[in-house]
């Protein structure tokens, strides 16, 4: 009977710190997400509530700026971040332009702040996911294990990245990228400590979520406008979820990016 009390008084403690382990991820998470939820909160503010003087899509430049800046200023992130920063915008908005001419999505309100149809705050929503992995790196002590060499990682991420250019002229080979990942990173783990306890992922399962929760993204930025697809011209439709092949495949970018740049950077130097 002793025993039986003692097992279920371990359960509970138990279950009670998976809880609070849970809880404080979970919070973590939501902090180093700060920069994507200021962009969804500008989104539905001014789509509910016009802003005076300028565009909608001007103002949500401004507000993105003004939240950057701000970022930096706090320390939140440091200037280091700021330049993976702002190359991912570049990246993006370069991404972008060519999609928004191929016909792939459209900004169709107006705007001053615009470069080939294209405004100037959609770089922004590249630079979030970028601002996420570096945020979530630094509160949960990130550490990759058995990652491959950078003759193999630097390739593979441009293979990817220009693979969302060629597949309009050429064959989409997306899904051999995909297989290609999977080889490579076959070994590969990240870890991450939540309160002093380390825990460790596959990092491949960890592209797959991230890749997931951003889809999800995409459906609220298009609910608000951010920017339509072809078959939202109308009316808003859910985001296939074939797109989620394309965020997956952006998400690897994104991280082996950050990833590379991290470990160059902590790189001793050689004497």
């Amino acid at each position: 009977m002793r025993d039986s009390l003692i097992q279920q008084k371990t359960v509970k403690t138990q279950i009670k710190r998976a809880w609070l382990q849970l809880v404080h991820f979970g919070w973590q998470q939501a902090l180093s997400c700060l920069f994507p939820v200021v962009i969804f909160g500008s989104l539905a503010l001014t789509q509910v509530i016009p802003l005076p003087i300028l565009p909608r899509y001007d103002w949500l430049l401004i507000i993105f700026l003004l939240m950057q800046w701000w970022m930096v200023r706090s320390g939140l992130e440091t200037r280091d971040e700021l330049k993976v920063i702002t190359m991912f915008h570049l990246i993006g908005l370069a991404l972008e332009v060519f999609k928004v001419n191929m016909g792939s999505w459209s900004y169709p309100e107006d705007g001053y702040f615009k470069i080939l149809g294209v405004p100037l705050y959609s770089g922004f929503m590249y630079a979030s996911v970028a601002s996420y992995l570096c945020q979530a790196w630094r509160r949960l002590d990130v550490n990759l294990v058995k990652w491959p060499p950078l003759w193999a990682v630097v390739p593979l991420a441009a293979a990817i990245y220009l693979n969302f250019f060629t597949h309009h002229y050429w064959i989409d080979i997306r899904w051999w990228l995909s297989a290609l990942v999977v080889i490579v990173f076959w070994q590969s783990w990240v870890t991450y400590a939540v309160n002093g306890t380390r825990y460790r992922m596959p990092l491949a399962f960890s592209f797959v979520l991230i890749g997931f929760f951003i889809w999800v993204a995409e459906n609220i930025a298009t609910f608000f406008g951010a920017w339509k697809y072809p078959n939202q011209s109308d009316t808003w439709q859910l985001v296939g979820i074939g797109k989620l092949s394309s965020w997956l495949l952006l998400v690897i970018v994104s991280f082996l990016i950050v990833a590379t740049l991290k470990m160059i950077k902590e790189k001793p130097p050689v004497k």
